[in-house]
């Protein structure tokens, strides 16, 4: 194993998402039959993809490409396969995401991987973007790193925590970060460090503003030192909150709206008695106010959109504040998409 002090190195001990066999891609849709673009690929390759079943919400339409790379290197010649204008969607776990019934035109990526690698070395981890925020957390209390307990709460991957800043019961990913690794559309990897960005609540951009466009591949994270007992303790009581708190139960994307400053936005939802409203299959929790589930697993991307729009509209009414979703809607409504494929 190749480590340094400044943490595990690139290819630390394991393959980045987990060592692949050299294999042909696997394509499978209703455009099977037809020639593909790609040569030399070890992925999963799908075309006309039902994405529904890549969200944790189970709503959403298809995309023209699906890929799920081997590995960072195969990641990185598929970007460079794809013609200059295809617009390119990254998806971990799929949570904290609404994709449209129509879907979503271009490439799609998935870069949830459970071999994902992680090493630690001299305090720091290094983790895959494919690897579960969960699986972090649990890696980090193995090793003796305090401050990562809140990890196990965020339903996603390293490379969405990235994107987002995600957090939650007091802690922020970027707190933690060293690090990053990054990929660029044109199969170009570079490091950069938590200097490069602009780092806000639930946001991330370059120093200078602009919106990210390269991907989040891997991250070294340094955590203050602690004891395997007392994480794995916090891990246990925080994901006993979570689940006497939250809706796990039911499809949802995690927590719709971001916390206003000095406030919360499941107080505010619930105190417009908006518990349990519902818009075609999609509801409002009964048990969190800032969940939106699909309790029968009816609805449409279009009904939770309609009842985000509806909460954010009744609590501005009635409180005047205005509440900022915290989800990303992705992709097209259904009748735009018959028109633009």
């Amino acid at each position: 194993m190749m480590m340094s002090a400044e943490g595990p190195s690139r290819d630390a001990n394991c393959t980045p998402w987990g060592a692949a066999q050299r294999r042909e891609p696997q394509v499978s849709g209703d455009h099977a039959a037809e020639p593909l673009a790609f040569v030399g690929l070890r992925g999963t390759l799908a075309q006309d993809a039902l994405l529904a079943r890549y969200t944790s919400w189970r709503v959403g339409g298809r995309a023209d490409i699906l890929y799920s790379p081997a590995d960072r290197d195969d990641l990185a010649h598929f970007l460079r396969g794809l013609p200059a204008h295809m617009p390119v969607t990254v998806l971990g776990l799929g949570s904290n995401v609404l994709i449209r019934d129509g879907g979503i035109r271009g490439a799609v990526v998935l870069l949830h991987n459970p071999g994902a690698a992680l090493a630690v070395a001299d305090g720091v981890i290094y983790a895959d973007a494919g690897v579960a925020s969960p699986k972090l957390a649990r890696f980090a209390a193995l090793h003796g790193c305090a401050d990562a307990e809140f990890l196990a709460g965020i339903p996603g991957t390293v490379g969405g925590a990235l994107a987002m800043n995600a957090g939650c019961y007091g802690g922020e990913t970027w707190t933690y970060v060293a690090r990053v690794e990054t990929l660029a559309r044109d199969g170009r990897f570079d490091i950069r460090t938590p200097a490069d960005y602009s780092i806000g609540y639930r946001s991330v951009t370059h120093r200078d503003g602009r919106a990210l466009a390269d991907l989040f591949t891997a991250a070294w994270f340094r955590f203050p030192q602690g004891d395997v007992a007392t994480g794995r303790g916090r891990i246990k009581a925080l994901l006993a909150r979570r689940i006497a708190t939250q809706p796990l139960a039911l499809p949802n994307a995690g927590s719709v709206f971001r916390n206003p400053p000095n406030d919360h936005a499941a107080r505010l939802i619930e105190a417009c008695g908006l518990k349990g409203h519902r818009i075609g299959g999609a509801s409002v929790s009964t048990l969190h106010a800032n969940f939106i589930v699909n309790a029968e697993r009816k609805a449409t991307a279009a009904d939770i959109e309609a009842l985000i729009a509806h909460v954010r509209d009744a609590v501005r009414v009635a409180t005047s504040v205005a509440l900022e979703a915290e989800v990303r809607v992705l992709g097209e409504f259904a009748g735009d998409a018959a028109v633009t494929r």
